[in-house]
């Protein structure tokens, strides 16, 4: 199945993106999944303050990942992510139905930002 996950993570250090990005990479490759592509956003305000591990966000570095794994695996980097306090939200989706005809209609990660 093709999955789209979009992460927030917290603002200030970019290295802490990479290694959450690089984390959840490594587990989906060791569970046989593949990794179609990786977005980073970069830092933007939050819609609304956020209260995490006793800390208040009013800013968060967004990033997009899409992948092809299975149901276990993509479980697995959800939990991952969950338990990490360097996290602030993270949202997967499923794209499309699982055939090979819909899948490969989706292209790349697309972000416009308005102004």
């Amino acid at each position: 199945m093709l999955y789209e996950l979009v992460g927030i993570v917290r603002p200030g250090n970019f290295a802490e993106v990479r290694e959450i990005v690089f984390s959840a990479g490594q587990l989906i490759l060791q569970q046989k999944g593949v990794i179609r592509g990786v977005s980073n956003w970069g830092v933007f305000a939050l819609p609304k303050t956020l209260s995490v591990h006793q800390m208040r966000h009013t800013q968060g570095h967004y990033f997009a990942m899409r992948f092809d794994a299975s149901v276990a695996t993509q479980q697995a980097v959800r939990q991952m992510l969950a338990l990490d306090p360097r996290m602030l939200r993270h949202s997967s989706v499923k794209l499309g139905d699982g055939k090979l005809t819909t899948t490969s209609r989706f292209g790349g990660i697309k972000w416009s930002a308005l102004g």
